[in-house]
């Protein structure tokens, strides 16, 4: 956003929003137009029309956004089809969550990696969708024609919900496609996307987590990097090619499209754009949300996780079953826990806070100029600022109950799943029928629940993370079960915890599966860990309710301060934030200088991965057969010109999370790498882009397919894909 936080102090208004470089964007396929001579300029061979075309095949078309079964909108990952059989690639942090539920310490493919070397090896994850956009449309117009500036923002809600689902069922009729309207610039604009959604994908191959998270936490975030971060996976379909469950008589995908693969390499200054689904930003937060994200959401969810993350690493350390059960809770605690930390550290670095000030100082200028322009605009940030002073103990409150006690443990919040039997066992007269069917679903719960679970990991954290909350929550807003934590135990967390896992029907699915067989009532009222679920569920449901006051106060002046910017800025070809829908952004492969006197270039080899081993370090273990293929020098043809093997590059593409996965191409529509990371120097780019500082770390491609070929050997894999050279 901004060239240099001291410099931009002294700038308008209009130049802190509209004079950023065209790396800062993460811009909507079809109004590529505006960006192509620009694209161009930096190395674009193709037009928009190989990227995004609703007529042909196109760039599009092997891009996709990983979701899962009942929230297919909300990409966490994206990926990208790399063969004619729907391959597709993402990386080995979007794909863990797949590894580890189909690992065992008897089949550990988290510790071992994993290769399916005929299809018929390749494992089902039932809950993962793969969605690919068929084409989208700016709706704004028809949206925005049902609303005026006299309704109250619920009503303005109401009939803006309703108009975006007649649009979606009108894209949908006749068809097998999904349709979603979002929102864009607050509510000042509405797009709609229509995307096939697959449901069979099975995972193909990962490389062992050594080298798939090497670096571990330790390198999370940072600059330079050596992590092998990718996986892979198969799109299936019905035999008529169309969206199936799974099914043993499913065939692999035939794509549109599906993206060649560049062994040739990269050089600084290369064009390189990528395209996926990046989750969310904040480019236009106000100084007031700004202030509250630092000291109450990073602040807050880094001190909480620091716990929980210690708790479960020791008991990871000691036991292998337990290390596979809680990797992935693990590796999704720590993944933010060390953003939030170097958010917060970078933010106040580059005086993001300043920024913010100035700008809305000068929003405040633009707004009174004229009286009626005051009258609609004037008061935005007055009722922004009221808001976020307002809500600010029961923000802190409802951040505390959600990092301590909802994902803090486990078990009292799986009893919450109970309150549907608990009505049916409670009821004058007993529906036997519906009450089998309910316990019937709550076993299947349980399966997967206590699969992943720990009884003594559970408990520490119950003890260690309660503890936590009650000593920074005040009484009054902490869950009225807290109240027996004080009278009965004196708030020995120890003692409580102790006496939950050793009593309550939850604490092990032994004793939950023999309460189904005959539950009763008064044991389930009488539960401790029921009790403690519920009430914290409460007290969820009352915070939410107090931070619900403020809300339409607080909507209705984010989408007046943006629409704002948006006209001072008509003119100019401003980005919306990220919100889940496929976008694209561009820039060039470079390195960066961090700080006085150093220079980061814009490349790693494999050499560096041997620099930074450490046997005694479960993060930086280096896996034998990878030394030996170091020491042998047998790259084969991914070697770079000089003869090392390159490992990880860099390019001033905007990205974010959601973008995990999201392929780099180059020029000519070829993949180059795969999108991964952020460095740390600017980790306040979700809320303010810094050009000469933002970076994206992406997985070179020659060692991707280094590994599929030298070290796992793969060659069915490798003989699937267009490889240019």
């Amino acid at each position: 956003m901004r060239k240099f936080a001291s410099l931009i102090l002294g700038l308008s208004l209009l130049l802190s929003y509209s004079n950023a470089k065209a790396d800062e964007g993460m811009w909507l396929l079809s109004l590529l137009n505006k960006n192509a001579a620009e694209m161009q300029a930096k190395g674009l061979k193709l037009s928009t029309d190989d990227i995004y075309s609703i007529n042909k095949s196109s760039l599009k078309d092997a891009i996709v956004g990983l979701g899962t079964e009942g929230r297919p909108f909300r990409h966490f990952c994206t990926g990208e089809i790399i063969s004619d059989q729907g391959l597709f690639l993402t990386n080995h942090h979007c794909g863990f969550g797949a590894l580890q539920s189909h690992s065992t310490t008897e089949h550990d493919y988290l510790s071992d990696g994993f290769w399916a070397y005929d299809k018929k090896e390749e494992l089902t994850n039932p809950d993962i969708t793969a969605s690919i956009l068929v084409r989208m449309a700016d709706v704004s117009k028809e949206v925005l024609s049902v609303v005026n500036d006299e309704m109250t923002e619920e009503d303005r809600y109401k009939a803006i919900e309703k108009i975006a689902v007649e649009l979606e069922k009108k894209a949908e009729e006749g068809t097998e496609y999904k349709a979603n309207v979002r929102s864009m610039f607050e509510g000042n604009q509405y797009f709609l996307f229509v995307y096939v959604i697959y449901k069979d994908v099975r995972l193909v191959g990962a490389p062992p987590q050594s080298m798939g998270k090497f670096g571990g936490d330790t390198d999370n975030w940072m600059w330079p990097r050596h992590t092998a971060d990718f996986s892979m996976f198969r799109i299936y379909t019905g035999p008529d090619g169309k969206p199936a469950s799974y099914s043993a008589e499913n065939i692999p995908l035939k794509p549109n499209h599906h993206l060649p693969v560049s062994a040739k390499g990269v050089e600084e200054q290369d064009f390189a754009m990528i395209m996926g689904f990046p989750g969310t930003t904040n480019r236009y937060l106000t100084s007031f949300g700004l202030e509250e994200t630092m000291k109450i959401t990073n602040q807050n969810r880094y001190d909480i996780r620091t716990l929980k993350l210690d708790i479960m690493k020791k008991d990871m350390l000691k036991d292998a079953k337990v290390r596979i059960q809680y990797a992935s809770k693990h590796a999704g605690s720590a993944n933010y826990w060390k953003y939030s930390y170097e958010q917060n550290k970078a933010l106040a670095k580059l005086n993001t806070m300043g920024h913010k000030q100035e700008i809305e100082t000068e929003y405040l200028e633009w707004a009174n100029k004229k009286s009626k322009r005051a009258s609609k605009y004037g008061k935005a940030l007055d009722m922004i600022a009221q808001v976020y002073a307002e809500r600010k103990e029961v923000m802190n409150a409802s951040s505390y109950l959600r990092e301590a006690l909802l994902s803090g443990a486990e078990m009292p919040v799986f009893t919450i799943k109970l309150g549907g039997l608990k009505s049916l066992l409670a009821a004058d007269t007993l529906n036997n029928v519906a009450i089998d069917k309910e316990i019937t679903d709550l076993r299947q719960s349980a399966e997967g629940f206590y699969k992943d679970y720990n009884a003594p990991t559970d408990q520490k954290l119950m003890a260690g993370m309660y503890k936590m909350y009650a000593e920074n929550i005040p009484t009054e807003q902490q869950p009225e079960i807290f109240k027996t934590f004080t009278e009965k135990y004196s708030n020995d967390f120890d003692k409580l915890a102790s006496d939950v896992y050793t009593n309550s029907v939850f604490a092990t699915s032994e004793s939950f599966s023999k309460f189904l067989d005959a539950p009763e009532l008064e044991t389930l009222e009488n539960d401790i860990a029921f009790k403690i679920g519920n009430s914290i569920i409460a007290k969820y449901k009352e915070i939410r309710g107090e931070l619900s006051k403020g809300a339409e106060e607080l909507q209705k002046g984010k989408r007046l301060f943006v629409d704002g910017i948006m006209q001072i800025n008509k003119k100019k070809n401003l980005s919306p934030d990220a919100n889940s829908s496929l976008r694209l952004t561009y820039g060039n492969v470079g390195g960066y200088t961090p700080k006085d006197g150093v220079y980061y270039k814009h490349f790693t080899t494999l050499k560096g991965v041997m620099e930074k081993e450490d046997p005694t370090n479960d993060e930086f273990v280096v896996p034998a057969k990878l030394k030996e293929l170091y020491n042998k020098k047998d790259f084969g043809q991914y070697a770079d010109k000089n003869g090392n093997l390159p490992v990880c590059f860099l390019t001033n593409s905007d990205i974010t999370g959601g973008n995990s996965g999201s392929p780099v191409i180059n020029g000519n529509g070829e993949l180059i790498g795969t999108a991964f990371d952020g460095n740390s120097e600017a980790m306040s780019g979700d809320i303010d882009f810094e050009e000469n500082l933002q970076r994206c770390i992406n997985l070179d491609i020659r060692y991707t397919l280094f590994i599929i070929d030298k070290f796992a050997g793969a060659q069915n894999l490798i003989d699937e894909m267009t490889i240019v050279k």
